[in-house]
């Protein structure tokens, strides 16, 4: 539904707080990291407001960080489309221009054989990701075309071709997982071919320039896209909105939409207090934490049970800045059994004084199966954060 009729004026404070990849499953070992973790701020939000289970885009449905995402901040993931490069252009202010190819490449590893043994070359340092990197804009050379190679962080590197004719409907090289080669970019659309042909030298090249390096000596792409625009986060709903995040990807997508991005926090503690700052200045905050993400993504357990801890510890601060709505969520859910993204459902939590209670008393997968939301899309949750915000009206007479 568009809310943009029923938006309306109001004296509240609106935060959405997304610690990615959150959501995991219980099996015959264990609960979920969420349910292990030690969490009584969260919990203590579960006993006086309501939860639920979120679907980002529907079930069975695994999504990326972009589609999950957009699904929190309301914009339906199966109408509007954002890939991963032009996130990553978004994230480090490089201006996309109509026609350019953008996707996101992770620096792997791969053995003698060129079978892929790490997707993310060790979550290889900033400083040495950032070197290669160089290495690989002096290096590489396509005819006819402009290449950039730009460092994000760690082992993510945005890569852009820039010519007349490309055209960014092709298929990912990486199949994100190990044990096999990279995958060769196909083309979706005819003319998409020659795109296509240009990546494979691309990744070629980057191959033979990298062939000395012990960790970093590949590169996968993902997520093909090109210049887009979306409608505006104000537009649809009157928020004056800002993003604080630490990994370029995220403050991308907030931006696309419109939002306001904050500092250059490297920590929670700077996140908080950005917030604590600008927090006269607008009607709505996204905080991203990444950890839990990572964490999951590299199969370690314990590893994201602690950065759950960790957004736990700082939510007494977050309340103490006024709030009037707080929710707490995941874009999608990223299991350490599985190391990856997946579709089991997000719990989320949503506080305010007028959101009524449910039963549940502690915030887990399991209890929030329970809760007052039910299961529901992630695209909803935005229509009731600003309703219990005061900030629809009523619909019809």
């Amino acid at each position: 539904m568009d809310l943009t009729p029923l938006i309306q004026d109001a004296p509240t404070k609106i935060m959405l707080v997304v610690m990615d990849g959150l959501g995991g499953y219980a099996d015959r070992l264990s609960g979920t990291e969420l349910e292990e973790a030690s969490t009584p701020h969260l919990d203590a939000l579960a006993d006086h407001g309501v939860t639920g289970l979120v679907e980002p885009v529907g079930p069975g449905i695994t999504p990326g960080s972009g589609p999950g995402h957009l699904g929190l901040f309301g914009y339906d993931p199966e109408q509007f489309e954002l890939g991963r490069g032009a996130l990553s252009a978004a994230g480090l202010d490089f201006e996309l221009r109509p026609g350019d190819v953008a996707a996101r490449g992770n620096l792997c590893t791969l053995d003698d054989d060129g079978i892929i043994a790490d997707r993310r070359a060790g979550r290889i340092p900033d400083d040495k990701a950032a070197a290669v990197v160089a290495q690989l804009q002096d290096g590489v050379r396509l005819e006819g075309i402009e290449v950039f190679f730009r460092h994000e962080r760690e082992h993510r590197v945005l890569v852009v071709l820039r010519a007349d004719g490309l055209d960014a409907r092709l298929t990912d090289t990486d199949p994100q997982r190990t044990g096999i080669p990279p995958l060769d970019a196909q083309p979706l659309f005819p003319d998409a071919k020659r795109t296509a042909e240009h990546v494979a030298d691309l990744s070629n090249q980057v191959r033979a320039l990298l062939s000395g390096q012990p960790k970093a000596n590949a590169i996968l792409l993902r997520g093909f896209d090109t210049h887009r625009e979306l409608p505006g986060f104000a537009e649809r709903y009157g928020l004056r909105a800002a993003a604080v995040a630490i990994y370029p990807m995220y403050r991308g997508i907030a931006r696309l939409l419109g939002m306001d991005v904050l500092g250059r926090p490297a920590n929670l503690d700077e996140q908080v207090g950005i917030m604590r700052d600008a927090w006269a200045d607008y009607d709505y905050f996204f905080l991203h934490h990444k950890y839990t993400d990572s964490a999951g993504e590299d199969g370690d357990r314990p590893r994201k049970i602690a950065a759950i801890e960790q957004l736990d510890a700082v939510v007494p601060d977050l309340r103490e800045l006024g709030v009037d709505v707080l929710a707490v969520s995941g874009d999608h859910s990223t299991p350490s059994q599985m190391a990856a993204h997946s579709w089991h459902p997000v719990p989320v939590v949503l506080w305010s004084d007028r959101c009524g209670r449910d039963d549940v008393t502690t915030f887990g997968e399991r209890a929030c199966l329970r809760g007052g939301l039910g299961i529901r899309p992630t695209k909803d949750l935005m229509a009731i954060m600003l309703a219990n915000a005061g900030r629809l009206q009523k619909y019809g007479a």
